[in-house]
């Protein structure tokens, strides 16, 4: 039998001691805007979900707060610790309630799918077209999470061309969905450069601020040659 969960209060109390040792000020620059930030360092927030997750953390879920940033921030790691379902609908429909309730890029990008490469593999066709959905949804970080996502799990031969029409079809003014469209992209030109540059150069339909980030990205990558970075400098709309 699993233990009691930690309840709502107790969790509240942990993260309010490990804030006390985080950076509060320096967390809040990074996520303007964002209320109720308390600044925890990301390794013991990690500490705390494998601590839930070792325990009842399917009750810990349905009673968790999200008041402060990282409650929220701690459900997707917890969800990332946890032995995903042997029903993958089931184990998505946990991700999903955690997609509803990001209100940052930082909770967005600190979660990962639980169940590491064999979860990936043996789910890889449903992973891809759920966050395919993702990215066509209405909210900012709903799309950023299915950008990021994508990102971390399908730049690959197989999915490099599909996913780049993924990423140009994306039409959504939100500044972390572009800022997230500009990374992928940087990476996928680090990962595949011969069909990034293809695309980059021809026919692609960024705006100039997406395209032009996706750009400064690459220049900046250290895994691309100086006679390559010279040659993107070079493609920057005015």
């Amino acid at each position: 039998m699993n233990p009691s969960p930690p309840t709502p209060e107790a969790i509240k109390a942990e993260l309010l001691r490990l804030a006390e040792q985080g950076n509060k000020p320096f967390t809040q620059s990074l996520n303007p805007g964002v209320p109720n930030v308390l600044g925890i360092r990301i390794p013991q927030l990690r500490k705390l979900a494998a601590r839930i997750a070792k325990g009842n953390w399917e009750a810990y879920l349905a009673t968790a707060d999200t008041y402060y940033m990282e409650e929220r921030m701690l459900q997707g790691m917890v969800l990332g610790c946890i032995r995903p379902d042997k029903d993958v609908e089931r184990y998505l429909e946990r991700v999903t309630r955690f997609v509803r309730i990001i209100n940052s890029w930082s909770v967005c990008d600190t979660f990962k799918f639980a169940g590491g490469k064999r979860f990936i593999e043996a789910n890889s066709d449903r992973l891809w077209h759920y966050l395919k959905g993702w990215m066509r949804s209405a909210g900012e970080y709903e799309v950023r999470f299915g950008v990021v996502m994508a990102m971390q799990l399908f730049i690959d031969e197989g999915h490099i061309n599909e996913l780049l029409r993924m990423y140009d079809g994306i039409r959504h003014e939100g500044y972390y969905v572009r800022m997230g469209v500009a990374w992928a992209l940087s990476v996928c030109f680090v990962k595949c450069p011969d069909t990034t540059m293809r695309y980059l150069q021809g026919e692609n339909t960024l705006d100039d601020f997406t395209y032009n980030k996706t750009l400064q990205k690459i220049t900046e990558s250290l895994r691309v040659d100086a006679a390559t970075k010279q040659t993107i400098k070079g493609m920057k709309r005015k």
